[in-house]
Protein backbone atom coordinates (compact mmCIF):
# COMPACT_ATOMS: atom_id res chain seq x y z
CA UNK A 1 0.00 0.00 0.00
CA UNK A 2 1.36 3.44 -0.90
CA UNK A 3 1.07 6.59 1.15
CA UNK A 4 -1.32 7.97 -1.44
CA UNK A 5 -3.68 4.98 -1.51
CA UNK A 6 -5.85 6.64 1.12
CA UNK A 7 -6.64 9.37 -1.44
CA UNK A 8 -8.00 7.03 -4.12
CA UNK A 9 -11.59 7.97 -3.32
CA UNK A 10 -10.74 11.66 -3.49
CA UNK A 11 -8.99 11.21 -6.84
CA UNK A 12 -12.05 9.48 -8.24
CA UNK A 13 -14.29 12.27 -6.95
CA UNK A 14 -12.10 14.95 -8.60
CA UNK A 15 -12.12 12.99 -11.85
CA UNK A 16 -15.92 12.88 -11.68
CA UNK A 17 -16.10 16.63 -11.05
CA UNK A 18 -14.00 17.25 -14.15
CA UNK A 19 -16.12 14.81 -16.15
CA UNK A 20 -19.28 16.64 -15.12
CA UNK A 21 -18.04 20.05 -16.22
CA UNK A 22 -14.53 19.90 -17.57
CA UNK A 23 -13.12 21.96 -14.69
CA UNK A 24 -11.81 21.39 -11.19
CA UNK A 25 -13.96 23.80 -9.12
CA UNK A 26 -11.27 23.83 -6.42
CA UNK A 27 -8.44 24.73 -8.78
CA UNK A 28 -9.71 27.90 -10.44
CA UNK A 29 -6.95 30.33 -11.43
CA UNK A 30 -7.64 34.05 -11.42
CA UNK A 31 -5.03 35.03 -13.96
CA UNK A 32 -5.07 38.64 -12.83
CA UNK A 33 -7.45 40.98 -11.03
CA UNK A 34 -8.84 43.83 -13.11
CA UNK A 35 -10.51 45.48 -10.12
CA UNK A 36 -11.89 44.33 -6.78
CA UNK A 37 -15.00 42.97 -8.54
CA UNK A 38 -13.61 41.70 -11.86
CA UNK A 39 -10.86 39.19 -12.61
CA UNK A 40 -9.56 37.38 -15.66
CA UNK A 41 -10.45 33.66 -15.60
CA UNK A 42 -9.83 31.42 -18.60
CA UNK A 43 -8.71 34.45 -20.57
CA UNK A 44 -11.84 36.56 -20.14
CA UNK A 45 -13.14 39.09 -17.67
CA UNK A 46 -15.36 37.49 -15.04
CA UNK A 47 -17.48 38.96 -12.25
CA UNK A 48 -16.04 37.93 -8.88
CA UNK A 49 -18.66 36.81 -6.36
CA UNK A 50 -16.52 34.39 -4.39
CA UNK A 51 -13.64 36.30 -2.81
CA UNK A 52 -14.65 37.38 0.76
CA UNK A 53 -13.27 40.83 -0.19
CA UNK A 54 -16.23 42.48 1.52
CA UNK A 55 -15.14 46.12 1.38
CA UNK A 56 -13.13 45.76 -1.84
CA UNK A 57 -9.95 46.82 -0.04
CA UNK A 58 -7.64 44.29 -1.70
CA UNK A 59 -7.31 46.85 -4.51
CA UNK A 60 -7.31 49.94 -2.25
CA UNK A 61 -4.70 52.39 -3.58
CA UNK A 62 -3.42 53.66 -0.18
CA UNK A 63 -2.90 50.04 0.95
CA UNK A 64 -0.93 49.29 -2.21
CA UNK A 65 1.18 52.42 -1.75
CA UNK A 66 1.79 51.65 1.94
CA UNK A 67 2.87 48.11 1.06
CA UNK A 68 5.29 49.33 -1.61
CA UNK A 69 6.81 51.93 0.72
CA UNK A 70 7.25 49.38 3.53
CA UNK A 71 8.88 46.86 1.20
CA UNK A 72 11.31 49.49 -0.08
CA UNK A 73 12.29 50.63 3.41
CA UNK A 74 12.12 47.37 5.41
CA UNK A 75 12.41 44.53 2.90
CA UNK A 76 9.89 41.91 1.86
CA UNK A 77 10.10 39.45 4.77
CA UNK A 78 11.08 39.01 8.40
CA UNK A 79 12.62 35.52 8.04
CA UNK A 80 11.74 34.69 11.62
CA UNK A 81 8.98 33.95 14.10
CA UNK A 82 7.43 36.40 16.51
CA UNK A 83 9.46 35.01 19.43
CA UNK A 84 12.76 35.31 17.55
CA UNK A 85 13.65 38.04 15.06
CA UNK A 86 10.20 38.32 13.49
CA UNK A 87 8.73 41.17 15.53
CA UNK A 88 9.35 44.52 13.85
CA UNK A 89 8.10 47.82 15.15
CA UNK A 90 5.29 47.60 12.60
CA UNK A 91 3.98 44.37 14.17
CA UNK A 92 3.68 46.02 17.57
CA UNK A 93 2.09 49.09 16.00
CA UNK A 94 -0.53 46.97 14.25
CA UNK A 95 -1.28 45.10 17.48
CA UNK A 96 -1.79 48.40 19.27
CA UNK A 97 -4.03 49.63 16.45
CA UNK A 98 -6.14 46.46 16.46
CA UNK A 99 -6.47 46.54 20.26
CA UNK A 100 -7.54 50.20 20.10
CA UNK A 101 -10.06 49.47 17.35
CA UNK A 102 -11.71 46.82 19.53
CA UNK A 103 -11.22 48.91 22.71
CA UNK A 104 -9.29 46.05 24.25
CA UNK A 105 -6.17 45.82 26.37
CA UNK A 106 -4.06 43.60 24.12
CA UNK A 107 -3.87 41.99 20.69
CA UNK A 108 -1.80 39.20 19.15
CA UNK A 109 -1.22 39.18 15.40
CA UNK A 110 -0.82 35.80 13.68
CA UNK A 111 0.39 35.00 10.17
CA UNK A 112 -3.05 33.77 9.02
CA UNK A 113 -6.62 33.78 10.25
CA UNK A 114 -6.52 29.99 10.40
CA UNK A 115 -3.51 30.18 12.71
CA UNK A 116 -5.26 32.75 14.89
CA UNK A 117 -8.00 30.25 15.74
CA UNK A 118 -5.60 27.31 15.82
CA UNK A 119 -3.14 29.09 18.09
CA UNK A 120 -5.63 30.76 20.41
CA UNK A 121 -7.99 27.84 20.96
CA UNK A 122 -5.32 25.15 21.31
CA UNK A 123 -3.46 27.25 23.88
CA UNK A 124 -6.43 28.36 25.96
CA UNK A 125 -8.17 24.97 26.19
CA UNK A 126 -5.96 22.04 27.21
CA UNK A 127 -6.65 18.38 27.88
CA UNK A 128 -8.36 19.06 31.21
CA UNK A 129 -10.68 21.72 29.79
CA UNK A 130 -13.91 21.64 27.80
CA UNK A 131 -14.55 23.29 24.46
CA UNK A 132 -18.21 23.87 23.62
CA UNK A 133 -18.42 24.28 19.86
CA UNK A 134 -21.27 25.20 17.56
CA UNK A 135 -22.00 22.24 15.29
CA UNK A 136 -21.27 24.40 12.22
CA UNK A 137 -17.91 25.67 13.45
CA UNK A 138 -15.14 26.43 10.97
CA UNK A 139 -12.41 23.84 10.39
CA UNK A 140 -9.83 26.05 12.12
CA UNK A 141 -11.88 25.88 15.33
CA UNK A 142 -12.09 22.10 15.25
CA UNK A 143 -8.39 21.86 14.42
CA UNK A 144 -7.61 24.08 17.40
CA UNK A 145 -9.50 21.67 19.63
CA UNK A 146 -7.45 18.75 18.29
CA UNK A 147 -4.12 20.50 18.74
CA UNK A 148 -4.95 21.36 22.35
CA UNK A 149 -6.49 17.96 23.22
CA UNK A 150 -9.45 19.64 24.93
CA UNK A 151 -12.63 17.68 25.52
CA UNK A 152 -15.12 18.75 22.85
CA UNK A 153 -18.86 19.13 23.42
CA UNK A 154 -20.91 20.17 20.39
CA UNK A 155 -24.18 22.07 20.66
CA UNK A 156 -26.83 22.63 18.01
CA UNK A 157 -26.10 25.40 15.54
CA UNK A 158 -27.01 28.87 16.84
CA UNK A 159 -28.96 27.34 19.73
CA UNK A 160 -28.27 29.07 23.09
CA UNK A 161 -30.75 26.81 24.90
CA UNK A 162 -28.87 23.70 23.80
CA UNK A 163 -25.59 25.30 24.86
CA UNK A 164 -27.07 26.11 28.27
CA UNK A 165 -28.26 22.53 28.71
CA UNK A 166 -24.85 21.09 27.84
CA UNK A 167 -23.04 23.47 30.16
CA UNK A 168 -25.37 22.50 33.01
CA UNK A 169 -24.49 18.86 32.42
CA UNK A 170 -20.87 19.82 33.08
CA UNK A 171 -21.64 21.41 36.47
CA UNK A 172 -19.12 20.21 39.02
CA UNK A 173 -16.64 18.88 36.49
CA UNK A 174 -13.07 20.17 36.78
CA UNK A 175 -11.54 22.24 34.03
CA UNK A 176 -12.52 25.50 32.39
CA UNK A 177 -15.36 25.71 29.88
CA UNK A 178 -14.66 27.75 26.74
CA UNK A 179 -17.56 28.43 24.37
CA UNK A 180 -16.66 29.26 20.76
CA UNK A 181 -19.15 30.85 18.36
CA UNK A 182 -18.86 32.75 15.09
CA UNK A 183 -20.40 36.12 14.31
CA UNK A 184 -21.35 35.28 10.73
CA UNK A 185 -21.06 31.67 9.60
CA UNK A 186 -19.07 31.35 6.41
CA UNK A 187 -21.18 28.81 4.55
CA UNK A 188 -24.75 30.10 4.87
CA UNK A 189 -24.14 33.64 6.09
CA UNK A 190 -26.37 33.17 9.13
CA UNK A 191 -25.71 35.36 12.16
CA UNK A 192 -25.17 34.23 15.75
CA UNK A 193 -27.62 35.34 18.46
CA UNK A 194 -24.67 36.80 20.35
CA UNK A 195 -26.68 38.47 23.11
CA UNK A 196 -28.29 35.15 24.02
CA UNK A 197 -24.94 33.35 24.02
CA UNK A 198 -23.55 36.10 26.25
CA UNK A 199 -26.43 35.60 28.68
CA UNK A 200 -25.64 31.88 28.88
CA UNK A 201 -21.99 32.71 29.50
CA UNK A 202 -22.89 35.06 32.37
CA UNK A 203 -25.25 32.57 33.99
CA UNK A 204 -22.92 29.58 33.80
CA UNK A 205 -19.53 31.18 34.37
CA UNK A 206 -18.13 29.86 31.10
CA UNK A 207 -15.63 31.73 28.95
CA UNK A 208 -16.71 33.04 25.54
CA UNK A 209 -14.67 33.39 22.34
CA UNK A 210 -16.23 35.02 19.28
CA UNK A 211 -14.77 34.41 15.85
CA UNK A 212 -15.78 37.61 14.04
CA UNK A 213 -13.82 36.85 10.84
CA UNK A 214 -16.79 37.41 8.52
CA UNK A 215 -18.49 40.14 10.57
CA UNK A 216 -15.73 42.68 11.34
CA UNK A 217 -16.07 45.56 8.91
CA UNK A 218 -19.55 44.31 8.08
CA UNK A 219 -21.75 44.66 11.17
CA UNK A 220 -21.87 47.05 14.10
CA UNK A 221 -21.88 50.84 14.37
CA UNK A 222 -18.09 50.92 14.14
CA UNK A 223 -17.67 47.66 12.25
CA UNK A 224 -16.54 45.59 15.23
CA UNK A 225 -18.92 42.74 14.47
CA UNK A 226 -21.98 41.04 15.89
CA UNK A 227 -20.99 41.51 19.54
CA UNK A 228 -20.89 45.27 18.99
CA UNK A 229 -24.24 45.23 17.19
CA UNK A 230 -25.83 43.26 20.04
CA UNK A 231 -24.25 45.40 22.78
CA UNK A 232 -22.40 42.54 24.49
CA UNK A 233 -18.74 43.26 23.75
CA UNK A 234 -17.95 43.27 27.47
CA UNK A 235 -19.11 39.65 27.71
CA UNK A 236 -16.72 38.40 25.02
CA UNK A 237 -13.45 37.22 26.58
CA UNK A 238 -11.61 36.79 23.29
CA UNK A 239 -12.30 38.06 19.77
CA UNK A 240 -10.55 36.26 16.92
CA UNK A 241 -10.55 37.56 13.38
CA UNK A 242 -8.69 37.84 10.12
CA UNK A 243 -7.28 40.52 7.84
CA UNK A 244 -8.15 38.48 4.74
CA UNK A 245 -11.83 39.42 4.56
CA UNK A 246 -12.88 43.06 5.08
CA UNK A 247 -9.31 44.39 5.24
CA UNK A 248 -8.24 42.73 2.00
CA UNK A 249 -4.79 41.46 3.08
CA UNK A 250 -3.74 38.36 5.03
CA UNK A 251 -3.15 37.49 8.68
CA UNK A 252 -5.17 37.04 11.84
CA UNK A 253 -5.48 38.29 15.39
CA UNK A 254 -6.87 37.68 18.85
CA UNK A 255 -7.84 40.55 21.14
CA UNK A 256 -8.70 40.43 24.83
CA UNK A 257 -8.83 42.44 28.04
CA UNK A 258 -7.38 39.62 30.15
CA UNK A 259 -3.98 40.66 31.58
CA UNK A 260 -2.62 37.12 31.11
CA UNK A 261 -3.04 37.41 27.35
CA UNK A 262 0.67 38.08 26.83
CA UNK A 263 1.49 34.60 28.16
CA UNK A 264 -0.08 33.08 25.05
CA UNK A 265 2.86 34.41 23.03
CA UNK A 266 5.11 31.92 24.84
CA UNK A 267 2.74 28.94 24.60
CA UNK A 268 0.93 29.17 21.26
CA UNK A 269 2.72 26.89 18.83
CA UNK A 270 1.18 28.36 15.64
CA UNK A 271 2.37 31.79 16.84
CA UNK A 272 5.82 30.63 17.95
CA UNK A 273 6.88 28.34 15.13
CA UNK A 274 6.09 30.17 11.90
CA UNK A 275 7.53 33.23 10.21
CA UNK A 276 5.72 36.46 10.98
CA UNK A 277 3.84 38.61 8.50
CA UNK A 278 6.07 40.60 6.12
CA UNK A 279 6.30 44.38 6.56
CA UNK A 280 4.37 45.21 3.39
CA UNK A 281 1.34 43.22 4.61
CA UNK A 282 1.43 44.92 8.00
CA UNK A 283 1.59 48.35 6.37
CA UNK A 284 -1.22 47.57 3.91
CA UNK A 285 -3.40 46.25 6.73
CA UNK A 286 -2.98 49.41 8.78
CA UNK A 287 -3.92 51.54 5.77
CA UNK A 288 -7.02 49.42 5.20
CA UNK A 289 -7.96 49.69 8.88
CA UNK A 290 -8.02 53.49 8.54
CA UNK A 291 -10.45 53.13 5.64
CA UNK A 292 -12.65 50.72 7.59
CA UNK A 293 -12.77 53.06 10.59
CA UNK A 294 -13.45 56.28 8.70
CA UNK A 295 -15.83 55.18 5.95
CA UNK A 296 -18.97 53.67 7.50
CA UNK A 297 -20.70 54.21 4.16
CA UNK A 298 -18.81 51.15 2.90
CA UNK A 299 -20.78 48.98 5.34
CA UNK A 300 -24.01 50.62 4.21
CA UNK A 301 -23.19 49.92 0.57
CA UNK A 302 -22.17 46.36 1.40
CA UNK A 303 -25.40 45.51 3.18
CA UNK A 304 -27.44 47.18 0.45
CA UNK A 305 -25.72 45.00 -2.13
CA UNK A 306 -26.27 41.91 0.03
CA UNK A 307 -29.98 42.71 0.24
CA UNK A 308 -30.16 43.28 -3.53
CA UNK A 309 -28.52 39.93 -4.34
CA UNK A 310 -30.48 37.98 -1.72
CA UNK A 311 -33.82 39.46 -2.82
CA UNK A 312 -33.05 38.88 -6.48
CA UNK A 313 -32.21 35.22 -5.96
CA UNK A 314 -35.36 34.68 -3.90
CA UNK A 315 -37.49 36.36 -6.58
CA UNK A 316 -35.90 34.06 -9.16
CA UNK A 317 -37.22 31.08 -7.19
CA UNK A 318 -33.94 29.89 -5.70
CA UNK A 319 -33.48 28.65 -2.13
CA UNK A 320 -31.14 30.77 -0.01
CA UNK A 321 -30.22 31.12 3.63
CA UNK A 322 -32.68 33.08 5.79
CA UNK A 323 -30.34 35.87 6.91
CA UNK A 324 -29.29 38.83 4.80
CA UNK A 325 -25.52 39.11 5.10
CA UNK A 326 -22.61 39.46 2.67
CA UNK A 327 -22.47 35.66 2.44
CA UNK A 328 -25.36 34.58 0.19
CA UNK A 329 -25.70 30.86 -0.48
CA UNK A 330 -27.96 29.07 -2.95
CA UNK A 331 -28.92 25.73 -1.40
CA UNK A 332 -29.15 22.67 -3.66
CA UNK A 333 -29.93 18.98 -3.21
CA UNK A 334 -27.73 17.12 -5.68
CA UNK A 335 -23.93 17.27 -5.96
CA UNK A 336 -23.76 16.54 -9.69
CA UNK A 337 -26.36 19.22 -10.40
CA UNK A 338 -24.48 21.69 -8.17
CA UNK A 339 -21.26 21.06 -10.11
CA UNK A 340 -23.06 21.58 -13.42
CA UNK A 341 -24.68 24.75 -12.06
CA UNK A 342 -21.31 26.12 -10.93
CA UNK A 343 -19.75 25.39 -14.32
CA UNK A 344 -22.62 27.04 -16.16
CA UNK A 345 -22.32 30.17 -14.01
CA UNK A 346 -18.64 30.42 -14.90
CA UNK A 347 -19.53 29.97 -18.57
CA UNK A 348 -21.86 32.95 -18.13
CA UNK A 349 -19.07 35.04 -16.62
CA UNK A 350 -19.80 34.80 -12.88
CA UNK A 351 -17.43 33.16 -10.41
CA UNK A 352 -18.81 31.89 -7.09
CA UNK A 353 -17.64 29.26 -4.60
CA UNK A 354 -18.83 25.67 -4.84
CA UNK A 355 -19.15 24.08 -1.40
CA UNK A 356 -19.83 20.37 -1.08
CA UNK A 357 -20.65 17.93 1.74
CA UNK A 358 -19.32 17.08 4.28
CA UNK A 359 -18.12 20.69 4.67
CA UNK A 360 -21.65 22.13 4.39
CA UNK A 361 -24.56 22.38 6.85
CA UNK A 362 -27.15 19.62 6.52
CA UNK A 363 -25.04 17.94 3.81
CA UNK A 364 -26.47 20.21 1.09
CA UNK A 365 -24.23 21.37 -1.76
CA UNK A 366 -24.07 25.16 -1.94
CA UNK A 367 -23.24 27.85 -4.45
CA UNK A 368 -21.77 30.44 -2.12
CA UNK A 369 -21.50 34.10 -3.08
CA UNK A 370 -19.71 36.82 -1.16
CA UNK A 371 -20.85 40.35 -1.89
CA UNK A 372 -18.66 43.47 -1.91
CA UNK A 373 -19.32 47.10 -1.14
CA UNK A 374 -17.69 47.85 -4.49
CA UNK A 375 -20.09 45.77 -6.58
CA UNK A 376 -22.28 48.04 -8.69
CA UNK A 377 -26.06 47.56 -8.87
CA UNK A 378 -25.60 46.50 -12.50
CA UNK A 379 -23.10 43.82 -11.47
CA UNK A 380 -25.48 42.50 -8.81
CA UNK A 381 -28.31 42.36 -11.34
CA UNK A 382 -26.08 40.63 -13.89
CA UNK A 383 -25.22 37.99 -11.30
CA UNK A 384 -28.90 37.43 -10.46
CA UNK A 385 -29.71 37.00 -14.16
CA UNK A 386 -26.83 34.54 -14.55
CA UNK A 387 -27.98 32.53 -11.52
CA UNK A 388 -31.49 32.31 -12.95
CA UNK A 389 -30.32 31.42 -16.47
CA UNK A 390 -27.87 28.80 -15.24
CA UNK A 391 -30.55 27.32 -12.97
CA UNK A 392 -32.86 26.88 -15.95
CA UNK A 393 -30.06 25.46 -18.10
CA UNK A 394 -29.18 22.70 -15.61
CA UNK A 395 -32.70 21.92 -14.41
CA UNK A 396 -32.66 23.57 -10.98
CA UNK A 397 -35.51 25.79 -12.20
CA UNK A 398 -37.99 24.93 -14.94
CA UNK A 399 -36.92 26.08 -18.40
Amino acid sequence: MTLFAKFDGLAQAIDQLRADGGRNPFGVVIERPVSSTVGVIEGRETLLFGTNNYLGLSQYAPSIEAAAAAARSMGVGTTGSRIANGTFGLHRELEQRIAAFFRRRDAMVFSTGYQANLGTISTLAGKDDYLLLDADSHASIYDGSRLGYAQVVRFRHNDPDDLHKRLRRLDGTPGAKLVVVEGIYSMMGDIAPMAEFAAVKRETGAWLLADEAHSVGVIGEHGRGVAERDGVEADIDFVVGTFSKSLGTVGGYCVSDHPEMDLLRLCSRPYMFTASLPPEIIAATMAALVELEHRPELRTALMGNAQRLHSGLVRAGLTTGPAVSPVVAVVLDDVAQAVAYWNRLLDLGVYVNLSLPPATPNQNPLLRSSVMATHTPAQIDTAVEAFAQAARDVGVLPA
